[in-house]
This record gives C-alpha cells, structure tokens and sequence, in this order.
C-alpha cells in the first residue's frame, strides 16, 4: 500500500486539534526560533563556533586570566549575541497560549530573554542555558542588567567589573564545564513529566540534558509535537512533525485554534 504524504495544512489542523483536547501544554524551544529573531545560532553553518573557538567560552579559561575575558566579550558583542533583538512570530504564538490558559510552561535553551519580552510571565519560562540579559559578579553575587557593559565600552578590551566589590563579572548564561542550575532543570523535568502535550519547536534535540524533556514527556504518556527546519534526533518518538518555520507554523497553528 502506497501511504499518502500528510500535507502542511493537514498536519497543522491535526496539531490545532491536539492543542485543543490538550489541558496542560510544554513547549520547548531551541536556537530554531531565535534565528528568526536575528540571533545567530552557535553549531549551523555560518553560525558562532564556524567563527569563533568554542573552548574560548569554558569557564575555566574565562576565570584563568582577564585576556581570556577580553577575548570572550569582544567575542560576545561580535558574534551578536547582546543585540536588542524583537521577538518574533513564533515567541507571539507561544506567549498568546499562555493568555488563553493553554501553556503549562515554556523550557528554552535560548539565552536571549525572547519569551518574556513577547509577554510570557517569567514564573513560566525555565531557561535552562541562563540569559544574557543579565551580568551577575561571581564574588559577591550582585546582577545588573547587560547595558552597563554595551552602553559603557571604552575600547576593544574593555571588561566590566562589579561596581559593589570590584568581582569578576560574566555573563549569567551557562558556560562549557558549568553544570545547568539544578532548580531550573528539575523543574522542567517535573513540568515534562506532568505535561499531556509537548511541543519542541527550533530544536535538533541534540543537546542533552535537555534533550531529555521530550523523551520524558513522551514516557509519562504525552502527545510529543516538533516543529523544526530539517530531522531531529527524536523524529521516531513524535506524533506529528512538522519540517517548517517556527513563525509561520504557530502563527497558523494559533490562527486555526482561533477559527
């Protein structure tokens, strides 16, 4: 028997439709949904590690010396990671589940505060990677909000320091050789383990331990949804996948629940 391919349309109808029946919805969202942002993504073509050495950003080597921090934030400010990007279609769609009762939470292994800023309430937004938003100082504690590095550089080695007790500032984003934070973590994994619709969206899925959210959902009985540009690593535990942009796929999977 010849199967018939299931068209874009059918698929976000079918979606539509899970989303409807479903009470508590995960959705889970990856450098896919960034990209559409502006923000470049770190492991595609042309993205930041084809330009740059990632063992430059481990953080034994950003606490090792200050010309290996100068390096990491000339990196940071080039590579675009501090631009004031706007959130997009798709970060709109998600925010607008959340106003309609439907969103559970959102885990993000972006760093760019996109969710928040396209109106999901941050209780709701378990970044699991950190956000580079915020600057916080490694001595004392203290956090300040990314401008005072980008409003104030000087020069090309320009490092900020804490103005409270002159510590070593990083970004407040996740770096190679530091665990995730722990609170963040088990709480996503309780909300995929409590979840009857996952949605991944913008994510290769390769990336563990978070990576495991769609697997754990899928083991506690949920209805697992991905919507990416190309294959993931978990195409076979899915029930719907949709090879699409992220922007253009939610604004007609909201478009549809609305109709």
């Amino acid at each position: 028997m010849i199967r018939r391919e299931i068209s874009l349309e059918e698929k976000i109808n079918k979606v539509a439709q899970i989303i409807e029946r479903a009470g508590r919805i995960v959705v889970f969202t990856g450098a896919g949904v960034s990209t559409e942002s502006g923000i470049p993504d770190f492991r595609s073509p042309g993205g930041l590690w084809t330009k740059f050495d990632p063992n430059d950003f481990t953080i034994d080597k950003f606490l090792s010396s200050e010309d290996t921090r100068k390096k990491m934030w000339k990196i940071l400010l080039e590579g675009g990671l501090m631009a004031n990007a706007e959130p997009n279609a798709a970060h709109l769609a998600i925010a607008e589940l959340e106003k309609m009762g439907k969103l559970s939470c959102v885990i993000t292994q972006n760093v760019d505060n996109l969710h928040e800023k396209a109106g999901n309430n941050k209780a709701n937004v378990h970044e699991l990677h950190g956000n580079m938003q915020w600057l916080v100082c490694l001595d004392c504690g203290q956090k300040y909000p990314v401008e005072l590095f980008t409003e104030n550089i000087t020069s090309d080695d320009y490092v900020p320091d804490c103005k409270k007790c002159g510590g070593i500032l990083k970004p407040d984003v996740i770096f190679f050789g530091e665990p995730l934070p722990q609170r963040v973590l088990m709480q996503a994994t309780y909300e995929s383990q409590s979840c009857d619709l996952f949605i991944a969206i913008g994510s290769s899925l390769v990336v563990y331990p978070a990576a495991y959210m769609p697997l754990y959902a899928k083991r506690a009985g949920a209805s697992v949804v991905i919507i990416n540009l190309g294959p993931t690593e978990q195409d076979d535990i899915a029930d719907v996948i949709i090879d699409h942009s992220a922007g253009e796929t939610m604004t007609k999977i909201m478009e549809r629940l609305k109709a």
